[in-house]
């Protein structure tokens, strides 16, 4: 039994990769049954299934042949018992195979449809192919990210997949639902990652409309381009995080500094070249680590740029089990957190289509049998369960 804010949440998630099975990890961190819908040929993947396939934590697997004549019936049965349903193939993929909204919400008028795409449902790029650092690039967020010298740089696609899709898809899911709830009435949940995207760039839209902002990478307030609010390399070639952007903040780091600064002309533009290059003196006088026993603590908002493996030792992050290792893969705590229904991640994620059997069980599946004996639904190991 599942606990969490979505305890009896029941969600069908049409695999996919990137920012869909975030989005089904997300909801079953909270507490959801999610039933993973997969490919036969997924179960072929070495990275399918697993402690390593975090992303697909706590969920159950399903091997559903949507091509054959059987799978989309059965898919429909699902849908007709399940609160959402979510996919992230390009548009007009569902409605080809007849498993979109209209065939889904005719079958369950009380479902939560989502759909996470890059583009969106609709517009002239709708249909094309694309990934991450695509859609950011067409979103401004790419190009204002770097040092004002070079290229932009790639934030990883925590700002597309993630942030823009996968956590706006959730969004929108929790929102359809409490809908359902007032209404009776369930609804489709467009979201794309150019949307999401965007809509985090509201505030910097919002500085740039108000003269405060520059349309170019690594001259403004929060892309490095204030000396106070940058990366400084250390003496061992590592670095630290400086992020002291209120007055009371700078004046801290330039008193732990030791350095012979005026700090009342923090915001004298024609002192920053200098501070700047002091800055860069000063930190390369110690390594990252010397550093971080100077600042740990203080409000000078000073903090040591970690690697992967290294953040889940950390104490602020040990702490509060901000991460933490099963199996030897380190990974995410369910987050955020609830003081009355607790989440938790789920166990890792199973063989692919090692839960079909049970699922069409519990979920009541007619015709399970023949679905198997026919090919349309597999179970693996094929001797399970």
């Amino acid at each position: 039994m599942t606990t969490g804010p979505l305890s009896g949440c029941r969600v069908v998630e049409l695999g996919g990769i990137g920012p869909g099975p975030f989005a089904g990890m997300l909801l079953a961190d909270l507490g959801a049954e999610v039933v993973r819908v997969d490919r036969r040929e997924r179960a072929d993947e070495p990275d399918a299934g697993g402690p390593g396939d975090v992303l697909n934590r706590g969920k159950r697997s399903v091997v559903l042949d949507l091509k054959h004549p059987a799978g989309p019936a059965a898919l429909l049965q699902l849908a007709g018992r399940a609160d959402v349903l979510i996919e992230g193939f390009r548009p007009g993929v569902t409605e080809r195979l007849g498993i979109g909204p209209h065939e889904c919400l005719a079958r369950n008028p009380r479902l939560v449809y989502g759909r996470m795409t890059g583009w969106g449902q609709t517009g002239p790029l709708a249909a094309a192919a694309g990934h991450d650092l695509t859609y950011i690039a067409l979103t401004g967020a790419l190009g204002a990210i770097g040092d004002a010298a070079g290229p932009p740089q790639i934030p990883l696609n925590l700002v597309g997949d993630f942030g823009g899709g996968g956590c706006y898809l959730v969004i929108g899911v929790l929102a359809a639902l409490h809908a359902v709830g007032r209404t009776g009435v369930g609804q489709v949940v467009d979201a794309a990652i150019v949307d999401g995207t965007a809509h985090l760039l509201a505030s910097t839209f919002g500085k740039l409309g108000r003269g405060v902002w520059t349309d170019e990478r690594g001259v403004n307030q929060l892309d490095g381009g204030w000396p106070f609010y940058a990366v400084y390399e250390t003496k061992d070639g590592r670095h630290v995080a400086v992020g002291a952007l209120e007055a009371k903040f700078y004046g801290r780091l330039i008193e732990l500094l030791k350095l012979d600064v005026d700090p009342d002309l923090q915001h004298d533009r024609s002192t920053w070249p200098e501070l700047r290059r002091r800055l860069t003196e000063r930190f390369a006088e110690h390594t990252r680590d010397e550093w971080a026993a100077v600042f740990e603590g203080t409000d000078a908002c000073v903090a040591p740029v970690l690697g992967l493996t290294e953040a889940a030792a950390h104490p602020q992050l040990a702490a509060r089990g901000s991460l933490f290792t099963r199996d030897g893969v380190v990974q995410p705590a369910a987050a955020p957190r609830f003081s009355a229904t607790p989440s938790s991640p789920g166990p890792a994620a199973p063989p692919v289509g090692a839960d079909t059997r049970a699922v069409f069980r519990d979920w009541e599946i007619a015709g399970a049998g023949a679905l198997l004996d026919s090919g349309a639904a597999v179970q693996f190991p094929t001797d399970s369960r």
